[in-house]
């Protein structure tokens, strides 16, 4: 086991693998990494996409379903046999940690970002099409998707809510899953069985606030938006998590929602690269890593808790940035609606892909 991912592991924090393929399954690939101390992984349209069009494992069954299916059945087609495969690697991670890890994560249609009753349908669906106790079916934070994850929550459906920037979202996000799981209990099911894992992307923040802090005139401020606001999400996430009310499910046996945290890759090469790695190691929490941030932190990370060191000086951040200029709430809506939209045309490109591909090897015979 990897010395670093063992020490995150004792502190509390889980890592998963934001990349999932073929490959990654047949090959051993997961497998090995599993052994090094991943243990959970996440995909999303931009994976399945980058996956399916680069590799010929997918071949044979795309040619198989080529004209018989339209090209969004045939993708959860080939995402079944990946996301079961993988949930399959993960599942003694699961059983060993009585369900606190060992999950795989497969999205809804982005393009029913803005539809409740659509998400709902979808994420019954996958789940009933998977048919694996690690799968964690990902709902976007968006408006119309908070009664959805209250809703699949209530169903005891386990969910990674996804495409969270703001506290604000944050908040109400935690308050879903809260009064789902109210539901749940109330109705005799047992909260046991549900995970949850709120997506909290940070390098996304620090790119658009860096944007507009040079643009205002404060280069100072750069690189610091997203660290601090990933803090103070935590602990709005111990605050949430705790008192009267949240201890009568947890003795029902409810499980938190633990903070997640997406989009860690460093994305300004003037940034160390394992920066949204080490300055958020705390208990209760995941970072889930692209493969080249995986590689780095196995390799040279810092590894000691630090999501709860200059609480201070992340509030501080949040006042200079708004004296800056620079709209926090206006920034998060715009990196909201921009992730929609770039998950949404990932999707579309997925699907002509597996429209194109399926038709030259239908061609070929």
């Amino acid at each position: 086991m990897n010395e670093r991912l063992k020490r995150l592991q004792e502190i509390g924090q889980s890592v998963w693998v934001d990349s999932l393929s073929r490959e990654d399954v047949a090959e051993g690939n997961l497998r090995r990494l599993v052994e090094e101390g991943v243990t959970g992984v996440t995909s999303n349209p931009t994976i399945f996409q980058q996956a399916i069009s680069g590799s010929p494992l997918y071949d044979e069954q795309l040619r198989e379903l080529a004209g018989e299916e339209e090209p969004r059945e045939v993708f959860f087609r080939l995402a079944r046999e990946d996301i079961r495969g993988a949930c399959d690697v993960l599942m003694p991670v699961y059983e060993r940690t009585g369900g606190e890890d060992g999950y795989v994560s497969l999205e809804v249609s982005p393009d029913l970002a803005y539809d409740t009753e659509g998400t709902v349908e979808e994420a019954q669906r996958l789940h009933e099409m998977v048919d694996r106790p690690n799968l964690l079916v990902k709902i976007p934070a968006t408006r119309e998707g908070l009664p959805a994850i209250e809703e699949m929550i209530s169903r005891g459906r386990s969910i990674n809510v996804t495409l969270i920037f703001s506290l604000g979202r944050y908040r109400e996000v935690a308050a879903a899953y809260i009064r789902g799981l109210r539901r749940l209990v109330g109705s005799g099911g047992d909260p046991s069985r549900v995970a949850s894992v709120a997506s909290f992307f940070v390098s996304r923040v620090d790119t658009e606030a860096d944007r507009r802090l040079e643009e205002a005139g404060h280069p100072e401020l750069k690189g610091r938006l997203a660290v601090a606001n990933a803090k103070l999400a935590y602990q709005e996430f111990k605050r949430l998590f705790s008192g009267p009310e949240w201890e009568r499910l947890a003795s029902a046996g409810a499980r938190v929602q633990r903070p997640l945290w997406a989009s860690t890759s460093t994305k300004n090469p003037e940034y160390s690269d394992v920066k949204y790695v080490e300055e958020l190691i705390g208990p209760q929490t995941v970072n889930t890593m692209p493969h080249s941030t995986l590689r780095a932190t196995m390799d040279h990370a810092t590894i000691r808790p630090t999501l709860e060191e200059g609480l201070e000086e992340a509030r501080r951040t949040f006042s200079l940035v708004r004296e800056a200029g620079v709209d926090y709430d206006d920034l998060t809506r715009v990196l909201e609606e921009e992730g929609v939209r770039k998950f949404a045309d990932s999707f579309d490109e997925l699907l002509r892909e597996i429209e194109r591909k399926g038709r030259r090897l239908v061609r070929q015979g």
